[in-house]
């Protein structure tokens, strides 16, 4: 379903942003939070709808009528990947670039979804934004350390992240699941980029989280 009035200008960049989770480490749905004068699905939201041609939203199932106006909705799946995959069933089949955003990463920039297209533009099938790994990485058995591991060819990445359109579509077509969508990209043997993510573009997951977004806003 649609909600309000869409203009789209182009077909050729759309974002999908997943809001459907339960938010279990949170307490209660993340994305309703109050952050500032809006939510923290808003926000996100906002960003994705002045950087792209169509935004579609995917929220809880008892949700959907809590969408901002001016988009696509559609209820989510059981899982991430589920719910990726019913935003993307409402993506026209002409669209060149598709984008996957968490909403609970209510900071991201208009340039760093500018440098995930640009990369995808360039030829990759997908790209993600990535931070380097500032702390010492262990690999443990329960309470044990069992090995250090070198982190000098290791990163975290964030969304949004960008893909060619038919890469993704391959890359789920199968049903798969993935901790992100790039994973399905990398195992169906595509080309992943990345491109420098943003320290402000953090994930929102569990309350103290919110109040330092709430901090960074008042901050800026």
């Amino acid at each position: 379903m649609t909600r309000g009035v869409v203009n789209w200008r182009t077909m050729g960049v759309w974002v999908v942003v997943v809001a459907a989770g339960g938010g279990t480490r949170f307490g209660a749905p993340k994305q309703f939070a109050p952050l500032g004068t809006s939510t923290v699905l808003e926000r996100s939201v906002a960003t994705a709808v002045s950087v792209a041609d169509g935004v579609v939203v995917v929220l809880p199932t008892d949700r959907v009528a809590d969408a901002p106006g001016g988009v696509c909705v559609t209820a989510g799946g059981a899982t991430r990947s589920a719910s990726v995959r019913a935003g993307l069933a409402l993506v026209p089949d002409d669209v060149e670039v598709v984008i996957v955003h968490d909403a609970a990463r209510p900071f991201a920039t208009d340039a760093l979804y500018a440098a995930v297209i640009a990369a995808v533009r360039a030829g990759a099938d997908a790209a993600v934004p990535a931070l380097p790994i500032a702390d010492t990485v262990k690999r443990i058995d329960g309470v044990e350390v069992v090995a250090t591991v070198p982190r000098d060819d290791l990163v975290v990445v964030q969304t949004p992240q960008a893909f060619a359109a038919a890469a993704l579509r391959a890359a789920h077509a199968g049903g798969g699941e993935g901790t992100d969508d790039a994973a399905m990209i990398e195992a169906a043997g595509g080309r992943v980029v990345v491109v420098a993510g943003e320290h402000r573009n953090f994930k929102i997951t569990v309350p103290a989280d919110l109040a330092v977004a709430a901090a960074l806003l008042e901050a800026t």
